[in-house]
């Protein structure tokens, strides 16, 4: 869930700046990882909260996902309105990594560094945000989920969410559309709610810090490395697509400044 290239800049606010592009990076890198920690632990606490909220109101399964996709698309993009600007509101290792990836022979690209803050902030942001989730509702603020997440169906939707993720924020970059990435990239999670059989968790830091809640919203600590796996295979089918799909744009764009 969650996510940028920034999220795709996720915004004119341009989330990543991924390769080539305008990068938000203009702040100390202080406030970029003090902008991933906190986002990513309100995009997690908005996750939890809002699926013990479910519970606690209705009994019914379906009512219980609406609820909890509905807070994550308005949480979500609040998020990246915000705080894209200063960090690019990635809020997610994989699009962190990518990022990385398709910047790193551009010298105002994302660099190994700053990666290398970023994750472990967005971690330990999500890990804060499930044990705050809990507090707030009365629950006990840390404790193992014990909701199993392991089968192969719910393996594969995480690889489907996590590309269409890629795809999007990164196809979103290729054609300067970064500006629409607040609305579309919590619309896509919003859609991949229901259309992914894992729910799109789709970020690996979310993962993790799931595992701390046994709530509507908590995965098993024992399905946590088959989901990063996956989440980390999306990652890079995301990226094989989105060379696939824009990369007319590239050569186009190479074309006219040749001339």
């Amino acid at each position: 869930m969650e996510a940028g290239p920034a999220v795709a800049d996720p915004f004119t606010v341009e989330l990543p700046p991924a390769s080539g592009r305008g990068r938000p990076h203009a702040a100390p890198l202080l406030n970029r990882v003090a902008a991933e920690l906190v986002g990513t632990a309100a995009l997690v606490a908005v996750v939890v909260g809002s699926g013990i909220q479910a519970t606690e109101l209705s009994k019914d399964t379906g009512l219980q996902l609406l609820a909890n996709s509905l807070a994550t698309v308005f949480g979500l993009g609040v998020l990246i309105l915000l705080l894209g600007p200063v960090s690019g509101a990635h809020f997610n290792p994989v699009v962190t990594l990518a990022e990385w990836w398709t910047g790193r022979k551009d010298p105002k690209g994302l660099g190994a560094r700053e990666v290398a803050a970023y994750i472990p902030a967005q971690i330990a942001g999500a890990v804060a945000g499930a044990i705050l989730a809990d507090a707030m509702f009365g629950q006990a603020p840390v404790q193992w989920s014990t909701h199993d997440r392991s089968a192969g169906n719910l393996l594969l939707g995480e690889v489907v969410a996590t590309a269409g993720l890629i795809l999007l924020i990164f196809g979103l970059a290729k054609t300067e559309n970064l500006r629409f990435a607040p609305v579309a990239v919590a619309s896509y999670i919003g859609a991949a709610y229901w259309f992914t059989s894992s729910t799109s968790f789709a970020n690996p830091a979310v993962t993790v810090g799931r595992a701390f809640t046994d709530t509507f919203a908590g995965i098993a600590p024992g399905s946590v490395p088959g989901f990063l796996g996956m989440q980390l295979i999306g990652g890079v089918l995301g990226l094989a697509l989105v060379a696939l799909v824009f990369d007319h744009h590239r050569r186009t764009t190479a074309a006219a400044g040749s001339k």
